[in-house]
């Protein structure tokens, strides 16, 4: 049977860049307190004319480019967010018609910072299946659009950004081994945005209460993050046979540097196993692991052969891990 191999990955940001002493600026915080509790020093934020889908369709450009496959060659696109440019048409629409890739079906999904490893397993089911031989994953947000500037507890930790991957139906031993996504919306008031859907509609009342914007209980979800996280690790491991000593690189949702070290110590991984560049970057939500597997695809920190363990949390709550063979 054929599964997903990835084959190319892509990465775009804002060039404007917050620092914590911006920061400083805006809200009543300090550069010393948003790096002991987060890690973050410093965030991309989209300019006025820049759109969740500028940075996945730039995203898009890079890993098609790799991978060396033209946009009319694709069968499905596939974009996770939940800052799309419009409630519809999906963003990834708007992604196809940038690219001109008329051949593919194009939709979004929403599983909050889990997105992009539902999209994974959402498409290589797709491969699988034999209906998708080329698709287009991408995870992109702009929640800088979403963020509260006056809350100092949530407004240091969001960024803006996409990453993108090119999979491809393959026989060889490489590509998606495994993925595992779950969800539990006992807890969804945890992290949310309570408008503007159907129960909180655009109207003068959900501005004037700033319910807008994200909306958070940090304590509670960075608990039940850690334990869902290192469940979902465990179980992909465990579905292949493998052990932690197997990984060759751990790449799990950016949210917090507080919340990697704790996965990373409770998985028993050692230090040059886990890549994070969280401090650049800030939470990009479901851009948070495609950003991180490109850069450190270019950097050469992943190479033929090696096992890649990607690991996610978000809101839902929703929590996914996946297991690659480069």
């Amino acid at each position: 049977m054929a599964h997903a191999r990835i084959t190319g990955t892509g990465a775009a940001v804002p060039e404007k860049v917050l620092t914590n002493a911006d920061l400083e600026k805006l809200v009543d915080t300090t550069d010393e307190w948003i790096t002991t509790r987060t890690g973050i020093k410093e965030r991309r934020v989209a300019s006025a004319g820049e759109f969740t889908s500028t940075f996945a369709t730039a995203a898009a450009e890079k890993a098609l480019t790799m991978a060396g496959v033209s946009a009319d060659e694709l069968d499905l696109i596939v974009v996770a967010t939940v800052t799309p440019d419009f409630p519809f048409p999906s963003t990834a629409c708007l992604v196809q018609k940038n690219l001109n890739a008329k051949k593919a079906a194009a939709f979004d999904i929403s599983a909050a910072c889990s997105g992009f490893l539902f999209a994974i397993s959402i498409v290589d089911n797709f491969i699988k299946s034999g209906s998708v031989t080329k698709a287009l994953v991408i995870g992109a947000e702009t929640l800088t659009r979403v963020t509260d500037w006056q809350d100092r507890n949530s407004c240091v930790l969001f960024g803006d950004g996409a990453g993108a991957v090119i999979l491809e139906a393959t026989n060889e031993k490489a590509g998606v081994l495994s993925t595992h996504i779950h969800s539990d919306g006992t807890y969804w008031e945890l992290l949310h945005q309570p408008a503007c859907g159907s129960r909180n509609p655009a109207e003068q009342r959900v501005l004037d209460e700033r319910l807008t914007f994200i909306k958070m209980q940090g304590n509670e979800v960075f608990k039940l993050a850690v334990r869902a996280m290192e469940e979902a690790a465990n179980e992909a491991l465990a579905a292949n046979g493998l052990s932690v000593a197997d990984i060759d690189l751990f790449i799990s949702h950016q949210a917090n540097r507080r919340i990697i070290d704790a996965i990373g110590k409770r998985l028993g991984l050692a230090p040059e196993q886990v890549y994070i560049n969280l401090e650049r970057y800030g939470n990009t939500s479901a851009a948070s692991i495609p950003i991180a597997l490109d850069e450190a695809n270019r950097a050469g920190k992943v190479k033929e052969g090696d096992l890649v363990l990607l690991d996610s949390f978000g809101g839902g709550l929703t929590w996914a891990s996946a297991l690659v063979r480069w």
